[in-house]
């Protein structure tokens, strides 16, 4: 997933000296590099489906509830995933898109000669992938207007017998099967951001069969303390001295510029002072749209070194895993083989992950070789001090806007050395 990063006019309000200091964050996320992110993707004006399914497509909206309309929002989130930068950039991490050909690969003999839907499939690769596999029919289906590429590239490759190009949102777009296999490269920033999955929830409740196969399987959101002098030197202790000018006026300006939104960059493992904490585990096969509404965890952190406490990164995981045995209904997950079967609870601090070869894996990760995610930082107006050992400890909800569900308010509160803080965002 990706959007397109704005600097906002907020307002800072200034530090109280001790309790309760209050740093108030408005606006989107940004980037510390200033790149484009992600945001907006998935559309698809059915541009081949059949006339059986177009003849059936009055009876079945009068059978099933009304879609969630489409709003202002919607529009040009899709509009968004239009420009074909979004897509290249994707396509280039070799990370991700390595990661979702092996896991097809994997799963070739629960893919081989069945019915596949490719939620938000962009340029089609991933359907194609799916189609390479041997998948007999493939619904690639997308909101955006790169749907008419998509549909280019599927003739070009030969492929218009087995994948079938829907333009139009998953809650409008009709298939007249049951599918056995959902892919899906919903994952956003700080893995919620942008609200997809909220559309691979619809797509597995419209049409996944009873046992089918969900990809990613699960995702994890971890987020821990973090330390970074260089950054902090480079975007505000630059002001002190400017060609021998004392320029330190500039001081708190720079530290709203920098410091106020929410920046997606590129940290190491040395960077974090903890191990991490999780945020929320979800399970693809069981979770419901009002679980993403709001999320809402504490942590206590217990500092590994004495370093000064920048802010907190978060990152996250998915997991492709292999059905092994059929449930009983589309909301109980089959059985896995390559799973740990000891996934990372809400709330817990996750240390290694036990037997790292079992599932496939696509982390982002400090640790891990980069991806176009990077990670999320919410950095602190002025860094903390902590010694080793020293706790740290708050909350943290995660909320979707109310004036746009793919928006997400951030609300922090933490606490350490006795000063506690409270810090508000919204990416946009």
């Amino acid at each position: 997933m990706y959007s397109s990063i704005g600097y906002s006019n907020g307002h800072h309000h200034h530090h109280q000296p001790h309790q309760q200091e209050r740093e108030r964050m408005g606006g989107g996320l940004t980037s510390h590099k200033d790149r484009a992110r992600r945001g907006g993707r998935r559309s698809r004006d059915s541009l081949r489906a059949s006339e059986h399914q177009q003849q059936q497509q009055q009876q079945q909206q009068n059978d099933r509830k009304p879609a969630t309309p489409c709003t202002d929002f919607d529009v040009a989130y899709f509009h968004s995933y239009a420009h074909v930068g979004i897509h290249e950039e994707m396509i280039k991490d070799r990370v991700r898109t390595e990661t979702y050909r092996a896991a097809i690969m994997q799963n070739q003999s629960f893919i081989e000669g069945k019915v596949v839907v490719d939620v938000g499939c962009g340029t089609g690769i991933l359907s194609i992938f799916c189609a390479q596999a041997g998948a007999k029919r493939v619904y690639a289906v997308d909101a955006s207007d790169i749907a008419v590429q998509a549909n280019e590239v599927v003739k070009a490759n030969n492929l218009t017998d087995k994948v079938i190009v829907l333009h139009g949102r998953v809650e409008d777009v009709e298939i007249d099967e049951e599918v056995d296999v959902i892919i899906s490269e919903w994952m956003g920033y700080m893995l919620l951001y942008e609200s997809m999955l909220g559309s691979v929830i619809t797509a597995r409740d419209r049409w996944l069969k009873r046992g089918g196969l969900i990809l990613p399987s699960y995702a994890t959101l971890y987020m821990a303390p973090v330390t970074h002098p260089d950054r902090y030197s480079e975007s505000i202790d630059f002001w002190r001295n400017v060609y021998g000018i004392d320029m330190s006026a500039m001081m708190p300006l720079a530290k709203q510029c920098a410091f106020e939104e929410p920046s997606v960059e590129t940290i190491t493992g040395e960077n974090v002072l903890t191990w991490p904490h999780v945020v929320k585990h979800v399970d693809c096969y069981t979770i419901q749209i009002h679980e993403l509404e709001s999320i809402a965890t504490t942590f206590k952190f217990k500092s590994m070194m004495r370093a000064p406490l920048h802010g907190f990164a978060f990152w996250f995981d998915v997991e492709f895993s292999t059905p092994a045995i059929s449930p009983a209904n589309n909301h109980i997950p089959p059985v896995v083989v390559g799973s740990s079967n000891n996934h990372p609870m809400d709330g817990c601090q996750k240390k290694k992950r036990a037997n790292p070869n079992e599932a496939l894996v696509l982390s982002t990760a400090p640790e891990d070789p980069p991806t176009h995610w990077q990670q999320t930082m919410i950095y602190f107006y002025d860094p903390i001090e902590v010694e080793q050992d020293q706790l740290i400890e708050g909350s943290v909800v995660l909320s979707q806007s109310k004036e746009n569900a793919r928006f997400m308010n951030i609300h922090l509160e933490y606490a350490s050395g006795g000063r506690s803080f409270v810090k508000e965002s919204v990416m946009r």
